[in-house]
């Protein structure tokens, strides 16, 4: 018995016992069927009460935790714990995987639910952010994400009454959340008065946004809203676990035990009490409930479930049990009855009918139960327990026999002996101790010796032995019943065990895996005459292997369902069933065992459960292949890693940039002339297949190195795409169009799919995979694309290639993956072959199930290498590895046709039949049915046809591609040909390459258009460059070669090799001349010196370099002095000086012949005349090194004959040109990409006309024709202009260096504006109530403030409300484009603060849409008719939302956040209006593409390394759009999922293009034809077309252009830009769609500089928003101009003051000016510019006067009428932060931030004498209020002290009575007593800026740093009090006043520059 195969024998799942209610709630239900479903350990259950049967659903890998119902109940829901969790959706019918939800959390998945209409489900993880997501299911794509809790989240669940409304619950919380576009926003629930603060458990739902939760305590808090209603209180009498919702009401359940009914109302029906039914218990606790119908399903704590019929309730059903909670060791199966028992970590004893599928009986004992036996006629159980004692009971009722303690430690094995006399027990103290059982368990003997813990034993049949295993991996034997040690080899031999449960020995060597630790086998038993065992382990996998098992890592089936690990495992006692029990998830399986040639009645076909894998695991399967391949061997080691990948350059150069910045010196320009790819040698076949096909028209794709090739045999031409970075490893072409995917190798390697006939890239794959990717295919209808990477677990990927999506990945296999075959009849299923498998998959939501292939009987597993599918759709045919044709059906395979000696490598099906190919170099022929052999072509040089190109190198070449089409097979081989057969049987050759191994050596003949190569493939082949492009000769040669020469005649080539010998051979027979041997190092290097040719040069990597006379053929000098290996070799033109280069980059000259070393200087070099110039190094050619090039070599140059282009070829890929001589650092060059990883050799030909290059292992010769200077329009010549030019062109311009060094991330957060000094907040510090006499006789108090007497005007009765009115401001110092006209130019639309605004222009009415949280900064109009009136706007933030929105109605379409931080500052529509564009501040500034009404990201990618300003999408187009920034425009194209940019190429093709160097754009414009006009920071507009400089229009603007509006309809463009107003120039311009011809417009404002900076047009009106915050109209007629808005300019605004009796308010800024507005007309009436920064601002009483205190502690008074100066005085130097006038005329009071608060006198004009000042203020004053009597003053200070003086004099008032009696004058204290109530709990970062109290005097106003305006009751002495709170200003609100007659509230927001008016109600 010593093969390894696996047992014939197999199990099948048939009973789980348990159910899981530990840590588990809500996971019961009942499906449409009437039926249970539930889970325990890793399965979930499907029970069915009326036929007691249950069926399984086994496709997790780890415990399921959570569960949810579909609401049509047949669906279900369950998720996983473990590193990476998945949902599986699955049918319970059928118990099919459905859909596979993936890669949304880790650790866990703690709750599911779907939704209403079951189309969506929402799920909750185990993680630290407990993140939530969204799901459609059906495609297992998220949605929408995000951070549900800092803490555990119970429970999540769609609400069924309220539209993308969902709520979860859990510790200490509870959520409300609603789904808008890709965003979930949470409102926390509010606990209020009602309940306490305290963890929620379960929620359920009731119409009108109403909600039920089940507490902790026992009540049930009802929800109205996010606000929490009520409370039932005692619902329960502990926790309430789950709450259900049916037709009938509600269900609650409880820790209490009991299971409450309520109604619809949620009024308390009926309670059941499950402690007291028959089966209940003390401390049950009900985890779930399920009611429906007459019937209630309930869940218990310790794993039962209950059936109660409600008219019926005290008789529940028990239908299921299990052990609860605790670890599960104990099993031992009756010797006589189908009954087992099992004892666990809960402390019972329970037997169980295995027959009947129930529990039998239990009982609990005092300890935890370890090992349990049956005597041998099973009437005693003993029980082992943790304490280390024993009891032993009757079986028929439990009751305990006798209680035993010897030992301190527990008991984990304990067997009777056959004969019944005697029990052994072991224990954790490495003792076995041997009990006589007839004398009342007697001690009577004890085997020791073991080193470790015991934990298997088992008897003898004859009872008179005893063999154990410890935990150290020891066997023992002793001798019965003394327990003596046997150690007698033949003795043991010689004993028969009646039971084998060992897991050590020879016997079950086999179920050990190569290498494992010795405790990973918890458990076995032995079956003899079914000759098989089982296993159980740490891994959770039940394992059956065959019996006796002699060698290590046999081969099994495996079985999964228990989730950790399985700790025992038994056969029944009559071998048809097997026990297993698993550790933690504490459940007992009970498999049925089918013997040998039994098969399973009917498959289950779950591909989990029962796959009898024929062991994946073990690697040593050799006992049924045959021998291995050796190319299939070599093919599974070739390693596809990188040092460098090519994704890392970017990276590199960024840290080469930031560390080489300071040398100051220029670099060397580009040179104007390129090089363009003309033809390819080579053919990629050694490493992959499948990989060459037809086009539609019958020309040929395939693939080498880098570049995907498309072969024109009619005029032998080629075309290339050349959009991969690295080696293409797989190729497919789509099966109805003429569109092709490659893949490649990278870190995170790309699928590209192309368009064949244009070579435009249509989608780019990314993200998925690592390494490579090694296929691909397109599915049936060319909709899908799969792919397969070369990570570790070979991930297959299913994309919708269009879109760039995954729908679905997972694990392929283990060992790699050749191929992945669509079945072309069916949309979701898949095979794929490789090493030693074949599995068929089907897609399931977003992941795939799979099956593997069962050979059965008729065949061996076997090495696949290729797939193909025929005319039905269940039938795949497979190539194996030894050259036979495996046919399938379904899973199972049918039959094996030879077809090849050796590895079938290559086959294609079409309607008549197949093709195959071999490594036999054989193509086969074949009828539909794989039964003959039609016909058979050999590849012999003598099939060639007469007029073949090329030819052979060696006959029968492996074939690894093979198709038919267009009447000739089509066939690749392993030498990298490409051929034709004709039908009748000659073949053509249309490419060729050379084989596998790296090419170094290169030359060009002297006068030919010809080349000679020699590679590792140990061939020298001669090619033809000219129009022919074909293989002139080849040469099979001795050795790998490393180098070749032509002679000067061209007649010989010098050859030299890899061993250190060199030849010289014929040129035109390739046959040898002469050869030598005298280095042991390779040859890198042999020249002939030119002619005629005397010398030859031959240079080794033994670091020196001979040189050899041709024509004696004698060495004749030796160059010496190389320090390392010389790499190149060159002779001067007179064949007497040679130069060389070695690897540790030394430059060095010697004579020839006798090779004397010579020191040249520098200058000579470059005037010396060289024959040939292949050297890398030296002052020429410094700049071709780029910085820090340790990490990549540049390993060959070529100069051209007239000395002006020096070529190299480096460890990149790269073929670079550089203008010579290269002097200075990194110089500028143009590259081109190709080759893959190294480009060995580069060489001009004789004329320059064109440049060869080789790729070393990519084994391609690229052909490149040469452009002479003059065409700078050569696209292809695409060089990468590095952008290290660090100086800024087009000049300096403050607005835009202001704009690009903005930093956005200060002004987000609340912080406090003023500087704290340190005080305590008022809300933290201590108060001293002061004592009320009960009964006071003195007279009333006076007012605390004095009322304002009601005017007619005045509103009566108290301000309860108010509402946002209109704003003054715009947004316009550093945004742009973000001000529009909608309904055809009836209202504007644009941003000020955080709020978007629509103002009707007729009515002048403004409504706003408020939902952002904090500054917007962009605004856009989707110009799509279907999409009217629909805007977006980005705003700041740490993770910054987008918000569309529809302007009419103000509702929020969609929300878009999570990929943008900082900020977003640019946004828009694409033309059909679906896709949004977005870029961000962040400091990659990245770009995303959204589709924003499901908010899915669809691309996003890094933008550039500085600011982008605008990204605009083509007006015609949804996937081209432009973005301009800091020195930066990049034309981008959305392929699939990824972004492609191109940077624009300065050309000096157009009018004024000379010179131009790349600036700063600022807007973007659009023409006809993909014409691009980008506006410059100089003021040029620069015109593009495609990606090129077209031509520039100088100065369209004198400053900065600003903003560029493309007018839709007619295609006339609009500019805004910063100018000096004068007679004919003008901020604004309105251009031709040319921008040829222009009109200008003054904006007419006043201002010395205009910066205009948003301009749209629309019916002949031009709107523009300019940097002052103005919005304007000019009329394109008359150019008349109209403002429509003002607002103040950049800089904070803090002083605000309302008129004493008009409607007028006055405003102060930083921006230098004072304003004053008409609140009623919504008008400015004035505005002063007071020459610096202003910060407060009051009115005298009378209204005459208005004083204006400054920044910088000056203080004006101004005329209110005329805003003229009366009188002005600086006698500070801090800033002015409040002034006042007394109540009564004659007093101004100057409050400073030095801490001081000075008193003038008016009544002395305007010298303004100061009469008295405020002493000891401890910190900066920010706030003044008057007595009503002009005697007091209260000042506010930075220490949060309110502190009282006498005025004039100035002294501090400490006596409380007597300020207690003061009546004010006005209230805008934020401190004192009386409004303590204003600060809010989180106020430590941020500050109560300012209040008002209204004239009324019963409303308070206060505006704070969160951004919040909120209105108080007056006084509000209780803190936190009660309040409503309006937003609107983004971040701090600096000021709040009241107008004189109440009718509104003005608030001036800080930063936003913006007044807000309130309407008061």
């Amino acid at each position: 018995m010593g093969d390894k195969t696996a047992p014939g024998s197999s199990l099948r799942l048939d009973w789980v016992y348990g159910y899981r209610g530990h840590a588990c709630r809500n996971n019961l239900y009942y499906t449409a069927s009437k039926e249970i479903v539930y889970f325990v350990a890793g399965v979930g259950v499907v029970h069915n009460t009326r036929e007691h049967s249950q069926r399984f659903f086994l496709g997790h890998d780890d415990d399921i935790i959570s569960l949810a119902l579909h609401p049509e109940r047949s669906l279900v829901a369950t998720g996983q714990i473990g590193k990476a969790p998945y949902i599986c959706v699955w049918d319970s019918y059928n118990v099919q995987t459905v859909s596979i939800l993936k890669d949304g959390h880790s650790n866990g998945v703690a709750s599911v639910a779907f939704d209403r209409e079951g189309k969506r489900l929402v799920s909750v993880g185990l993680d630290n952010h407990h993140i939530i997501n969204v799901w459609d299911w059906k495609k297992g794509k998220i949605l929408a994400t995000v951070r549900g809790h800092n803490d555990r989240v119970f429970d999540i669940q769609f609400n069924p009454y309220k539209e993308n409304a969902i709520v979860s619950c859990g510790v200490k919380h509870i959520k409300f959340w609603s789904l808008c576009g890709n965003a979930l926003t949470a409102k926390k629930g509010v606990f209020g008065k009602v309940g306490e603060l305290q963890t929620i458990l379960c929620v359920a739902f009731a119409p009108d946004d109403i909600t039920f939760s089940g507490t902790l305590n026992g009540d049930v808090y009802v929800w109205k809203g996010n606000n929490l209603q009520r409370s039932i209180q005692g619902a329960h009498a502990g926790s309430i676990y789950t709450m259900d919702l049916s037709e009938d009401g509600y269900t609650t359940g409880g820790k209490d035990g009991c299971v409450r009914l309520w109604d619809q109302d949620f009024k308390s029906i009926t309670k059941i009490n499950l402690t007291e039914s028959s089966d209940g218990y003390q401390g049950l606790s009900v985890r779930s409930v399920c009611w429906r119908g007459e019937k209630v399903l309930i869940g218990t704590q310790d794993s039962e479930i209950f059936e109660v019929m409600v008219r019926d309730r005290e008789k529940p059903r028990t239908v299921v049990q299990g052990h609860a909670e605790g670890e599960l060791w104990a099993l031992a199966v009756h010797p006589k009855k189908p009954i087992f028992a099992t004892g666990s970590d809960d402390h019972t004893v329970r037997l169980w009918s295995m027959s009947d599928h129930t529990m039998l009986s239990r009982t609990t004992l005092d300890q935890n139960i370890r090992s349990v036996a049956f005597n041998q006629d099973g009437s005693q159980l003993a029980a082992g327990l943790s304490d280390g004692s024993f009891v032993v009971l009757k079986t028929r009722d439990l009751s305990e026999i006798i209680h035993i303690k010897d030992r301190s430690e527990v008991i984990h094995e304990m067997k009777y002996s056959p004969c019944g006399n005697y029990l052994a027990a072991g224990s954790n103290d490495n003792f076995v101790d041997i009990y006589a059982v007839a004398q009342r368990y007697k001690k009577v003997g004890q085997c020791s010796g073991s080193s470790s813990f015991i934990t298997h034993i088992d008897w003898s049949e004859d009872s008179k032995y005893l063999q154990t295993n410890s935990g150290a991996g020891e066997r023992l034997f002793y001798r019965m019943p003394a327990g003596k040690h046997l150690t007698n080899k033949e003795e043991i031999k010689a004993i028969h065990w009646v039971s084998w449960t060992s897991v050590l020995g020879p016997e079950v060597n086999g179920i050990w895996p190569k290498y494992t630790d010795i405790n990973d086998v918890n458990a076995c038993d032995a079956h003899y005459n079914g000759e098989v065992v089982v296993t159980g382990d740490d891994f959770g996998f039940v394992k059956l292997f065959r019996f006796p098992s002699l060698k290590k890592a046999a081969k099994f089936r495996k079985y999964v369902g228990h989730s950790a690990h399985v700790t025992n495992v038994r056969f029944s006692h009559d071998k048809v069933r097997v026990l297993t029990t698993g550790g933690a998830d504490h459940a007992v399986f009970q498999w049925r065992f089918l013997p040998e040639g039994v098969s399973p009645d009917e498959d289950s076909g779950h591909g989990t459960g029962y796959v009898d894998s024929n062991s994946e695991e073990s690697d040593s399967d050799l006992s049924d292949v045959g021998e291995l391949d050796s190319d299939i061997e070599r093919e599974n080691t070739i390693d596809y890693d990188r040092t460098v990948y090519k994704e890392d350059i970017g990276a590199i150069k960024a840290k080469n940039k930031s560390e080489s910045r300071g040398s100051g010196e220029k670099r060397k320009r580009a040179p104007s002339e390129g090089i363009k790819l003309e033809f390819v040698h080579g053919y990629r076949g050694y490493d992959c297949r499948n990989n060459l096909f037809y086009t539609q028209n019958g020309e040929v794709v395939y693939h080498v190195a880098a570049v995907a090739i498309i072969y024109n045999k009619e005029n032998h031409s080629q075309r290339f795409y050349l959009g991969h970075t690295d080696d293409i490893l797989c190729l497919c072409i789509h099966p109805l169009k003429d569109i092709v995917a490659t893949g490649q190798v990278g870190r995170d390697p790309a699928v590209h799919v192309w368009d064949a006939e244009n070579l435009k890239t249509l989608s780019v794959l990314k993200g998925q995979h690592q390494r490579g990717i090694c296929a691909v295919d397109f599915s049936g209808d060319g909709k899908r694309l799969a792919s397969v990477g070369l990570d570790d677990n070979h991930t297959i990927v299913i994309w919708d290639w269009k879109k760039g999506e995954k729908l679905a990945t997972t694990r392929g296999h283990k060992d790699k993956i050749y191929v992945i075959k669509w079945n072309p009849h069916s949309n979701d299923k898949l095979v794929t072959v490789g090493v030693k498998h074949i599995k068929f998959w089907t897609i399931a939501g977003g992941g795939l199930t799979s099956k593997r292939g069962t050979f059965g009987n008729v065949g061996k597993l076997d090495t696949m290498t290729c797939a193909t599918f025929g005319k039905s759709p269940e039938i795949t045919y497979t190539g194996g590895a030894n050259g036979q044709v495996y046919i399938w059906q379904d899973v199972t395979l049918m039959k094996t046709v030879k077809a090849h000696e050796g590895p079938c490598f290559a086959m294609h099906s079409l309607d008549k039949g197949f093709v195959t190919g071999g490594k036999d170099g054989i193509v086969g022929l074949w009828d539909d049915s794989f039964e003959r052999c039609l016909k058979t072509y050999a590849i012999k040089r003598t099939s060639l046809s007469q007029n073949s190109r090329g030819m052979l190198v060696q006959d029968s070449p492996g074939v690894r591609s093979v198709i038919l089409g267009h009447g000739h097979i089509l066939v690749g081989t392993k030498n990298g040909d490409i051929m034709e057969i004709e039908k009748s049987g000659p073949i053509n050759i249309l490419v060729q390459g050379h084989k596998e191994g790296e090419i170094w050596g290169l030359a060009t003949h002297p006068s030919a258009e010809r080349i000679a190569t020699v590679s590792d493939d140990k061939t020298l082949r001669v090619w033809d460059i000219g129009t022919q492009h074909s293989l002139l000769n080849s040469r099979i040669l001795k050795s790998a070669a490393r180098a070749c020469g032509f002679s000067p005649d061209g007649k010989a080539i010098a050859v030299g090799f890899k061993d250190g010998s060199f030849a010289v051979v014929n040129a035109d027979t390739l046959e040898d001349i002469v050869s030598f041997h005298h280095r042991k190092e390779n040859i890198s290097d042999i020249k002939f010196s030119p002619d005629p040719g005397k010398y030859l040069a031959v240079s080794s990597h033994d670091n020196f370099v001979d040189i050899y006379n041709v024509m004696s053929s004698k060495r004749v000098g030796t160059c010496k002095g190389s320090s390392s290996y010389v790499t190149h070799v060159d002779w001067d033109k007179r064949g007497k000086l040679i130069m060389t280069n070695s690897g540790a980059k030394e430059q060095l000259f010697f004579e020839a012949p006798r090779g004397k070393r010579q020191t040249v200087r520098n200058q000579e070099i470059e005037k010396m005349d060289w024959d040939s110039w292949t050297c890398v190094l030296g002052n020429t050619c410094e700049g071709v090194w780029p910085p820090k090039s340790d990490v990549t070599d540049v390993n060959a140059s070529s100069l051209t004959t007239d000395g002006r282009i020096l070529a190299t070829g480096d460890d990149f890929g790269f073929v670079k040109l550089f203008e010579y001589p290269v002097k200075g650092k990194n110089a500028k060059y143009k590259k081109y990409v190709g080759h893959s990883a190294h480009v060995t050799n580069v060489r001009w030909n004789k004329d320059d006309s064109k440049l060869v290059s080789v790729g070393g292992a990519d084994t391609s010769i690229m052909v490149w024709s040469h452009r002479q200077a003059g065409e700078r329009s050569n696209a292809k010549g695409n060089s990468d202009d590095s952008d290290t030019d660090s100086e800024e062109e087009g000049g300096y311009d403050s607005d835009v260096q202001r704009e690009k060094n903005i930093d956005y991330m200060t002004k987000t957060y609340a912080t406090n504006l003023r500087e704290n000094v340190g005080g305590v907040k008022p809300h933290l510090q201590e108060n001293e109530e002061e004592e009320k006499p009960a009964v006071s006789r003195g007279a009333m108090k006076p007012p605390k403030v004095k009322q304002t007497d009601g005017t007619a005007k005045r509103k009566k009765g108290a301000i309860t409300d108010l509402s946002l009115d209109y704003i003054f401001g715009y947004r316009g110092f550093d945004c742009r484009n973000n001000l529009h006209y909608l309904h055809d130019g009836a209202d504007i639309v644009y941003h000020a603060a955080g709020a978007g605004i629509v103002e009707n222009l007729a009515s002048g009415n403004q409504s706003f849409y408020l939902e952002h949280t904090d500054d917007i900064i962009c605004l856009t109009v989707n110009q799509h008719p279907k999409f009217k009136n629909v805007i977006a706007t980005g705003q700041i933030g740490a993770t910054p939302a987008v918000n569309v929105w529809d302007a009419s109605t103000k509702q929020t379409l969609s929300i878009i956040r999570g990929f943008h931080t900082k900020g977003v500052c640019s946004v828009h529509f694409s033309a059909t209006g679906k896709h949004l564009l977005t870029v961000g501040i962040d400091d990659d500034h990245c770009v995303a593409v959204w589709r924003w009404q499901d908010g899915t990201k669809v691309a996003t990618s890094v933008g550039h390394t500085s600011r982008i300003f605008v990204g605009e999408f083509r007006p015609d187009s949804d996937s081209q759009f432009v973005t301009v920034g800091a020195k930066h425009v990049k034309f981008w194209n959305l392929a699939g999922s990824q972004l492609l940019g191109k940077k624009g190429v300065m050309t000096n093709a157009g009018q004024g293009t000379q010179d131009v160097k790349m600036q700063t754009m600022l807007s973007l414009a659009f023409g006809a034809d993909n014409v691009t006009y980008t506006g410059a920071m100089s003021g040029d507009v620069y015109v593009w077309k495609e990606n090129l400089l077209q031509r520039v229009v100088n100065k369209a603007h004198n400053g900065p252009v600003f903003s560029m509006y493309t007018t839709l309809r007619d295609g006339l463009i609009v500019t805004g830009g910063k100018e000096k107003p004068s007679k004919d120039g003008g901020a604004v311009k309105l251009w031709d769609q040319e921008l040829k011809r222009c009109r200008a417009f003054g904006l007419e404002s006043g201002h010395k500089v205009d910066v205009v900076r948003s301009v749209c047009r629309a019916k002949g009106k031009i709107l523009v928003g300019t940097k002052e915050s103005e919005i304007i109209e000019i009329g394109e007629k008359n150019g008349a101009t109209n403002i429509l808005m003002n607002g103040h300019a950049e800089g904070e605004m803090w002083g605000l003051a309302a008129h004493p009796t008009k409607g007028h308010v006055a405003s102060a800024s930083d921006d230098g000016t004072v304003r004053i507005w008409d609140t009623g007309n919504k008008t400015m009436l004035h505005r002063a510019s007071v020459g610096s920064a202003a910060r407060s601002v009051a009115y005298s009483n009378d209204g005459e006067r208005l004083a204006v205190g400054l920044k910088n502690g000056e203080f004006i008074v101004l005329v209110t009428a005329t805003l003229k100066v009366w009188a002005k005085k600086r006698d500070r130097h801090k800033s002015i932060d409040d002034i006042r006038f007394s109540p009564d005329g004659k007093i101004l009071a100057v409050g400073s931030a030095e801490g001081t608060v000075d008193f003038y006198d008016l009544t002395q004009g305007q010298s303004l004498q100061r009469v008295g000042y405020c002493k000891g203020i401890p910190s900066y004053v920010f706030q003044l209020d008057f007595s009503a009597d002009s005697k007091y003053i209260e000042v506010g200070t930075g220490a949060y002290e309110r502190l009282v003086y006498e005025v004039p004099a100035g002294n501090q008032v400490k006596n409380n009575e007597v300020i207690g009696k003061i009546t004010w004058d006005s209230w805008t204290s934020v401190l004192g007593q009386e409004v303590i109530g204003i600060w809010p709990r989180n106020s430590d970062k941020a500050d109560v800026n300012t209040a008002h109290l209204a004239h009324t005097c019963n409303a308070l106003a206060t505006g704070d740093d969160f951004g919040y305006v909120k209105l108080f009751e007056f006084p509000t002495p209780q803190k936190f009090a009660p309040h409503k709170k309006y937003v609107g200003h983004s971040a701090h609100v600096t000021n709040v006043r009241f107008t004189s007659n109440d009718r509104y509230l003005v608030s001036a927001g800080g930063d936003d520059c913006c007044l807000f008016v309130w309407k008061t109600h």
